[in-house]
């Protein structure tokens, strides 16, 4: 019975791959979904799938998403197109934001009067950011990612969080979308009311950062969390867990037009999200015994590597 499944997976996954090659936009563009053909064909799947799963490790050690990870680090360093990489870089975190939803949603660690106004602009913003994205020579787009995973890893190095932020007044927009709730914090047995304050920037920001996320292929939660956390003045655990929910409608807005253009091909995205969703299970246990501060700084050096990578690429250097 396995081996029929692999065989039958085998041959809808080639089937795919060859479909999405002769007739998507972005094959028109000459760029090319096998760009190492002395090798089998499972051969790239394969690696990709045992770097992605030790990524999934590393993205949970260190409380990031793994796509803003995936992009900088596959584009750099594996033989695929930047568009392949992008757009499976959505779904990349397009999966760990749905696996992790109900859960969240459940537990009042996301707040659906919060995620949906925030939803609404940065899809939209995503959506004009894929499209642009996806119009834009490669190179600049290289130079640009280079740029901004940099930033990324300077934001990550200077930010700190706020347990609970001190929200004095909430703004009249807020109460108007009713941005407030509370939790069960589970440490202590309280139910923590809280609110949110600042709306008008917050919202402002979140254009540009559905924006970044559409045009990168970048799960935004680097951004999602600072915002809602610091701008915003969400508990940090609201902020991580309606982040986390905002990721499944913001990435599946520009993952579609990646789908669209043809960008996603199954023997890429399949390896890269089963490999990362396997290594986030096992980072999870690990996470009980490491030291998170260390790991932290280990993906911050990462990222700075793959961003000065991805600049370089860029530049042709």
């Amino acid at each position: 019975m396995i081996r029929t499944f692999i065989k039958s997976f085998t041959s809808y996954a080639v089937f795919f791959t060859f479909w999405a090659a002769s007739t998507s936009t972005c094959m028109a563009a000459g760029t090319t979904a096998s760009p190492v053909a002395d090798h089998p064909w499972f051969f790239w799947p394969l690696i990709l799938f045992v770097f992605c799963f030790f990524l999934g490790i590393l993205a949970v050690l260190a409380g990031v998403g793994g796509g803003v990870l995936y992009v900088p680090l596959v584009s750099g360093f594996f033989p695929f197109h930047l568009d392949f990489v992008r757009g499976t870089g959505l779904f990349v975190a397009l999966a760990g934001a749905l696996a992790a939803g109900p859960g969240l949603l459940k537990r009042n660690l996301a707040n659906l009067r919060l995620a949906l106004p925030v939803a609404l602009i940065a899809s939209t913003s995503a959506i004009a950011g894929a499209l642009l994205g996806l119009s834009l020579p490669t190179r600049f787009i290289q130079i640009s990612l280079g740029a901004t995973i940099i930033l990324i890893a300077a934001l990550l190095t200077f930010s700190k969080n706020v347990e609970r932020p001190d929200v004095k007044q909430q703004d009249k927009l807020s109460m108007v979308l009713g941005m407030s709730g509370s939790y069960l914090e589970s440490s202590t047995g309280q139910d923590i009311e809280w609110r949110t304050h600042r709306t008008i920037p917050g919202l402002i920001l979140f254009v540009i950062i559905g924006f970044m996320a559409g045009m990168f292929g970048l799960g935004a939660g680097w951004a999602n969390i600072p915002v809602l956390n610091l701008i915003m003045g969400a508990p940090i655990k609201v902020a991580v867990g309606t982040s986390k929910f905002l990721l499944s409608i913001t990435d599946t807005s520009a993952a579609w037009i990646y789908l669209n253009q043809g960008c996603i091909i199954p023997l890429l995205a399949v390896p890269s999200i089963v490999g990362l969703m396997l290594g986030s299970f096992v980072g999870v246990r690990i996470l009980a015994v490491a030291k998170p501060k260390f790991i932290r700084y280990i993906v911050i050096c990462v990222l700075f590597f793959a961003g000065l990578r991805a600049f370089m690429k860029g530049m042709g250097i």
